[in-house]
């Protein structure tokens, strides 16, 4: 009897402890997207399409600009961006929370090194990554979507934990196939 409690205990807690999943599953195909976006303060148009001819996408969906979560995750995105480059993928994050911020937010806390736009309802809905507490907002989601416009690793974790890490190990993945 013991046993069984302690390994329905163990179970429980594994599948707490496990990440969601995101909406979108690998090999779904990627909403195409263009967006208002900025790097190093700058603003400009972002289009998946044309991204995605360059190579490999690695969208990030965060809840909102300067909050903590959301902060320490740009950190770290940006000390990845180089490594991302050099593999041929183009990094992007898009949020809606605090959006008119993100000019700011690409220099402070994206460090000059990659864009972030604005998540627009169609595009949150088109990923299937609203954030359950606040309408209009995303929840932390990073896709790594491949030049074929499919997507090939997806991710939905409340923490900045693993986002990187994942869509590194993905990208890398996508860059051995090729040769």
């Amino acid at each position: 009897m013991m046993l069984k409690f302690l390994t329905a205990f163990a179970a429980g807690s594994l599948a707490l402890a496990a990440p969601a999943h995101a909406a979108l599953a690998v090999g779904a195909k990627a909403p195409l997207f263009t967006t208002q976006a900025a790097v190093g303060g700058k603003s400009f148009s972002f289009t998946l399409q044309s991204a995605l001819k360059k190579g490999p996408v690695v969208l990030y969906f965060f809840p909102a600009a300067f909050t903590q979560g959301c902060t320490i995750e740009a950190h770290e995105f940006a000390e990845a961006a180089d490594e991302y480059k050099k593999l041929g993928a183009t990094l992007i994050g898009l949020t809606a929370g605090n959006a008119e911020r993100i000019k700011e937010f690409s220099v402070t806390e994206c460090r000059n090194k990659f864009p972030v736009g604005v998540a627009t309802p169609a595009t949150i809905t088109g990923y299937d990554v609203t954030l359950p507490q606040k309408a209009g907002w995303s929840n932390r989601t990073s896709f790594v979507i491949a030049k074929n416009g499919t997507i090939a690793y997806a991710l939905t974790e409340p923490s900045p934990e693993g986002h990187v890490s994942g869509t590194m190990a993905a990208v890398k993945a996508l860059a051995a196939k090729k040769g």
